[in-house]
Parts: C-alpha cells; structure tokens; sequence
C-alpha cells in the first residue's frame, strides 16, 4: 500500500511502506556471493572436497546472520560429509519468518575443480512446508522447458515429440534447438535420438540446476533440459522457475531395489510426475545464485585491482522480479572474504 504524506502542507509525499522480504533477497544474494567467492580460490586446482568445504564453511555463518528462522530441506552436509547443512538441520538467527531452505553451496564441484564452466552457489528459500522433501531420492528424471512451451509438453512423450512442440512453441525448427543433457552413459539412448531428430546438443559435465535456469531464460543458448539428474538440484531448480516462469516436470529414480523400497517407506510414489508446484509451493520464493565459474547464466569470480568481483541472480517469485547484481568485494574489508 502506498499513503500519501501530508503532513508538510505542501506537496504530497509518497511512502512506501518497509517491506521486509526486500532485505531477505539481499541477505540470500550475500550467502551465495561468500560461498562463490570462497570456493573461486581452488578453481582449477582439482581438489573437489575442498572446493565443497570452502563453499559450505562460508555460506554457513551468513545463513545464520539472516533474520529468519529456517530449516534445511535440500542440503549437502550429508552427501558430502560435511557436518554442516544437513537436512533438518536450523539456520538463520531464530527469529523472523518461519521458512524452508534448498542450499546448494556448490552446483559444480568438480567443474570448479577442473576450472570448467557454468559452477554456481545456489539458495532458495519458501515459506515453511512448501518445499518438497526427496528423503531417500538421490535421483529424478527431468525435463525443463520455456514458458512459451509450458502445458504443452509430456514426460513419458518420445524426445523426438518433445522437440517438435518446443520449436513450433518458439518459431523454430528442430535443428535449431540446443538440448542440454548430462553427460553420462545412463543417457546414451536418450542422446542417440536427439541427435536423430535434428536437435544440437549442449553436454553438462555436472549440475544442472545453471542449465534449468538457461533453458527458461532468453539469449543463453539452451533450449531444453532433458535427463535423470539430482533430485535435490531438481528442486532448486524448480524455485528458480517459480520466480522466472517455464515448466519443470519430473519423476523420482530409484537406483536399485534397496532404493526403492526405502523411497516408497519414506511414502513416495515412484510413478508419480512431479510438476513445478508441487515441488515448491506457496507464493512467495527467494532464489539466489552467484556464479563460480564463467558461463552463459553468469560470470564466475574474477580478480582485479583490489578488489574481488562476483555477478549474481536475486529472484523473487511474488513480485517476478530477476536482479542481476554485480558485487565488487574489497579483501581488506568484506565480511564475506575474510570471514
């Protein structure tokens, strides 16, 4: 609400009213910014465990500085035996809303490790209750498309199907599509009849949650996304779409047998197609990210005359607005390098 100010007699003043969810964004945006800037130092030195730590150990305590009480959903302290970040575990200062978190310190370990592209610090917060818990699920078979595209597109539907309607949803022709695919030997099929159909191909080496965002996002060469990837970078994903729009569509993978038994005891439903808003819901989600390493989404951390230089993404789904956010960082003094 917006009150005109009368008081001086004169011209009428316009206030706006604090909106305290404005200072969340920027608080989200500093966390991926110290998780970034810290794992940066080991790239291309090809230790992942340490780029990992560097980015957990940094993003924790301004977590814990952010006025909010909330708990971890997607994590990584168990999977990479951190003992930071788990599922379940509290952040944040104990007080303000009551909210879930989906933090991936580091999409792209090894890519940092190996000074590749598109490494991204990623964070998402939702209101408490609205993200979705994988539990057991490590995997989850995925496929992201542009909003121009969104209702119109089918999981189980041949890649073939899946690509026809995503050119005409975009005025184009198959051939000039861009699939960005993990690259694995479980998608050797799948890359086989993409290539069949005309389509070119963008390989990820690891993460995907920077690929998502691409592919629902103009001028950053992807298209599509297609493949069994992370569950819990399939959730991130999914509040990265809630504030840019597009369509997520998913379904868990077990692995082996002993998986599946312990998903469907954990009460999942294996055959059951997990759409954007059931993998976050609510209104109001926060998403940051902060790019590691270059690539088409954002540009990775740079050093230049003194001063430490990041780029970053703040979302927020409520208002749809997408910030891009360069951040020029002075070693001598931010709290995010020398924490």
């Amino acid at each position: 609400m917006i009150t005109p100010d009368l008081t001086d007699g004169l011209v009428p003043r316009v206030i706006i009213p604090p909106d305290p969810d404005r200072s969340l964004a920027l608080e989200l945006v500093r966390a991926t910014e110290a998780a970034a800037i810290a794992s940066a130092r080991w790239m291309g030195r090809d230790d992942e465990h340490r780029v990992d730590r560097a980015a957990v150990d940094a993003i924790r305590p301004v977590l814990d500085s952010v006025r909010m009480n909330g708990v971890v959903v997607i994590g990584e302290g168990e999977k990479d035996a951190s003992p930071r970040l788990h599922s379940g575990e509290r952040v944040g200062d104990g007080t303000g809303p009551e909210v879930d978190i989906a933090v991936d310190p580091i999409d792209g370990s090894m890519l940092t490790a190996k000074s590749l592209p598109d490494a991204i610090s990623a964070l998402a917060v939702a209101p408490r209750g609205a993200l979705f818990d994988p539990g057991p699920a490590v995997y989850m078979q995925k496929l992201v498309v542009p909003a121009a595209a969104a209702g119109q597109v089918d999981l189980d539907a041949p890649i073939a199907d899946t690509l026809a309607t995503v050119a005409a949803a975009l005025g184009r022709d198959i051939a000039e599509l861009t699939v960005a695919v993990l690259d694995r030997p479980r998608h050797e099929k799948l890359i086989t009849e993409i290539r069949q159909a005309g389509a070119r191909i963008r390989f990820l080496l690891d993460g995907d949650v920077a690929a998502a965002i691409m592919a629902v996002s103009p001028g950053c060469g992807v298209d599509l996304l297609v493949g069994t990837g992370g569950t819990p970078e399939g959730v991130l994903a999914a509040c990265a779409l809630r504030c840019l729009g597009g369509q997520l569509l998913g379904r868990l993978v077990a692995r082996d047998a002993k998986e599946k038994k312990a998903l469907r005891k954990a009460g999942h439903d294996l055959d059951a197609i997990l759409d954007t808003e059931t993998l976050v819901r609510g209104g109001n989600v926060f998403f940051a990210a902060t790019g590691v390493t270059d690539g088409p989404l954002l540009d990775g951390v740079r050093y230049d005359d003194n001063r430490v230089i990041t780029q970053s993404l703040s979302m927020r789904s409520r208002s749809g607005t997408v910030r891009l956010i360069e951040g020029r960082h002075d070693p001598a003094r931010s709290a995010l390098i020398n924490n």
